[in-house]
This record gives structure tokens, C-alpha cells and sequence, in this order.
């Protein structure tokens, strides 16, 4: 954090604070950063290679994206604890090995949230507890269905994109 910060607004999600930066040659210039706690997901592999994805209305987004399921970090939450809670909540599922596939900024130029993806095996059915305001469809989908997706632009989510080069490249494909 630079050395000067006035708190602009602070949210449930998010705060905005406008901040004074010092830059490695002693430059300094007034940036507007958002602080977010950080988030997790997880992609769900299945014994028949398919990965569960989810479709979820996005108002920021303008309406329905292809995601993995994913959330923000409770005060204190691990990653992987996190990635756990969402792959339940979200997709109804819980998975007894989970591998760690990537680490993500989204946009480092004015957020310092990071994205821990994970890979998660071995998998068995829960009950989803979806929130309030989220609407979600649950989907399976062969890892090339998906990757096609990507291809076609209709995966468009960053986590997501990354998540499944990622399996790609962990099953071989």
C-alpha cells in the first residue's frame, strides 16, 4: 500500500481507496486501487473426463457467462477451503483430491486481487446451496466441449479460460 490513503468507499466486496504511490525510481502519483480480499475456484474433473461448468447471470457482465465455480474469501478462508465451499454451493459437488492449477491477477493495475484456481478429483454429490440472486445452470462438458467453447468465444470468464488451459494441460490434451 502506498504511503498516503483516503478511503473512497468500502463495500461488502470491495474498497476503493485513492492511494499514493511511490514507483521504484521515487516517481510518486495519486492511483485510484481497489482492495479486494481475493477469491477461489474450482474445476470439477469427473472419471469420464468431463468438467462441470456453470452458467451463471452476471448483471456486470451483461447476462449469462460460462464459469467454473468460484467466489470471494471469507475473513481468514484458505484458498482451497474456499474452492470447496463454492464447488458445494455452487455445483452440488465435493471432491476427496484437489490440486492446485494456477494463481491469478485479474486486472493488476488497479486490483490487488488474486485468484487461486484448483483441480478437483474424485468427485461425489451434494445437496447446491445457491444464494440469494444467484442463478445458476449446472453443465457437464468433455474437456475438448469445453475447450471448443473458449475457442468459439462463448468461455470468455478469465479463472475459467485459465482453469481449463490448465486441466488441458494436466490431462494431456
Amino acid at each position: 500500500m502506498g504511503t498516503d490513503c483516503k478511503l473512497i468507499y468500502q463495500g461488502r466486496a470491495l474498497t476503493l481507496n485513492e492511494e499514493r504511490a511511490v514507483f521504484p525510481d521515487g516517481q510518486q502519483a495519486l492511483l485510484e486501487i481497489i482492495r479486494h480480499p481475493g477469491g477461489a475456484g474450482a474445476l470439477a474433473l469427473d472419471d469420464e473426463g468431463r468438467v462441470c461448468l456453470i452458467r451463471q447471470y452476471r448483471y456486470a457482465a451483461g447476462g449469462w457467462l460460462w464459469e467454473i465455480p468460484a467466489g470471494r474469501l471469507e475473513t481468514g478462508e484458505a484458498a482451497q477451503a474456499c474452492a470447496q465451499r463454492e464447488l458445494a454451493e455452487e455445483a452440488g459437488l465435493q471432491a476427496q483430491r484437489w490440486q492446485p492449477l494456477a494463481t491469478l491477477l485479474p486486472s493488476p493495475g488497479i486490483c490487488d486481487e488474486r485468484i487461486d484456481l484448483f483441480l478437483a478429483r474424485e468427485l461425489s454429490p451434494l445437496p447446491t446451496a445457491h444464494e440469494a440472486g444467484e442463478y445458476i445452470e449446472i453443465h457437464w462438458l468433455s474437456l475438448s466441449e469445453a475447450r471448443a467453447k473458449v475457442c468459439a468465444g462463448e468461455v470468455v470468464d478469465a479463472k475459467t479460460v485459465i482453469a481449463l488451459q490448465h486441466a488441458c494441460l494436466c490431462a494431456g490434451e
